[in-house]
């Protein structure tokens, strides 16, 4: 039964990535690593969660926005504990550093809050549901100080998106395969970026050019996502590895603030949709039962005429993450 669900799920994936391949890559607003929809997951013959677990993670992260350059960093800790032998509750919160040209900004991120159950068990497979949301800690209007005028920042800057956010998810897990599919719906936005390109036009010129790459952001409401993971795994007695693809598809357009034709317009926003696509690869090595490290990475892997503009500040040339795990 197993082979004729990873067979299936081939082939929607080659359909899907044939038909969508067009994206910026490496974009993500949380969801893929809550829940059932986390890479690397250990196979068990029988549910069996850990009643409690902490990881520690930092991550990196490489934008590259019309040939401009910035650096995210994120702290992370992420709770999960047991209620039983098939459910699981999920606690994480970033804190985040962004070294931009324009400024650099930190704060705490966005909450996510999740619970997991274990549908189905067997010795072939597991079957598993997520359902979460994402709080926000700001309001997505960090601001800066040039020559004594406060002004508005890029989403690349921000810490927060804004938004409380629905996720919903499932994963079908083997010895060797991980397939995992989330979708995140934007439910209530409270998102007050400002950022204009007019309001940075008395600056230095340097800083007014800079600031013109960026994508107008203000007031965004960003569109409905959902994805596919789909991850091979090797593991052995205390090593393990995964390589895996990670298309984000973006259904609907970003709603916001834009310039067109020179005039400031308010309205769905052109090439904020489609998908962005990214190619993972990580390891791990577990010191006991207890206690392990492992590293993921991502590269963004295909570009081209949808998701050309990522206003929400999501995108991602090269992201990692090591991190630490203790379970008890």
């Amino acid at each position: 039964m197993f082979k004729r669900i990873t067979t299936t799920a081939f082939a929607f994936f080659a359909t899907f990535v044939s038909f969508f391949a067009q994206g910026q890559g490496c974009s993500d607003a949380g969801f893929c690593t809550m829940g059932a929809m986390k890479p690397d997951q250990k196979f068990h013959k029988k549910a069996n969660i850990k009643l409690r677990a902490v990881e520690i993670s930092q991550y990196y992260g490489f934008v590259n926005v019309n040939g401009i350059t910035d650096h995210i960093w994120a702290t992370n800790v992420d709770f999960n504990v047991g209620l039983g032998k098939k459910t699981t509750l999920q606690f994480k919160i970033p804190y985040q550093f962004v070294v931009g040209n324009l400024a650099n900004t930190s704060g705490f991120g966005d909450i996510s809050m999740s619970l997991s159950r274990v549908l189905v068990s067997n010795e072939k497979y597991q079957i598993a549901a997520t359902l979460g949301a994402k709080l926000p800690t700001n309001n997505n209007n960090k601001t800066t100080i040039v020559n004594g005028r406060e002004l508005p920042l890029p989403s690349y800057y921000q810490t927060s998106l804004g938004t409380y956010d629905l996720v919903v998810g499932a994963s079908l897990i083997s010895r060797k395969w991980l397939l995992g599919v989330g979708l995140q719906q934007v439910l209530y936005n409270e998102n007050y970026n400002s950022f204009l390109w007019g309001a940075w036009r008395n600056p230095p010129n340097d800083l007014t050019s800079v600031a013109n790459k960026y994508p107008v952001s203000k007031a965004i409401t960003r569109g409905t996502d959902i994805m596919l993971r789909i991850e091979r795994n090797f593991r052995f007695s205390n090593y393990n590895f995964n390589l895996g693809l990670l298309p984000i598809y973006r259904l609907t357009k970003d709603y916001g603030y834009f310039v067109k034709n020179g005039v400031q317009v308010q309205g769905e926003m052109e090439g904020t949709d489609g998908v962005a696509i990214s190619l993972l690869a990580g390891g791990g090595y577990n010191f006991s039962v207890n206690s392990s490290i492992k590293l993921m990475t991502g590269w963004k892997i295909l570009s081209g005429i949808s998701r050309l503009k990522n206003a929400d500040g999501l995108s991602r040339e090269v992201v990692a993450t090591l991190g630490y795990e203790f379970r008890f």
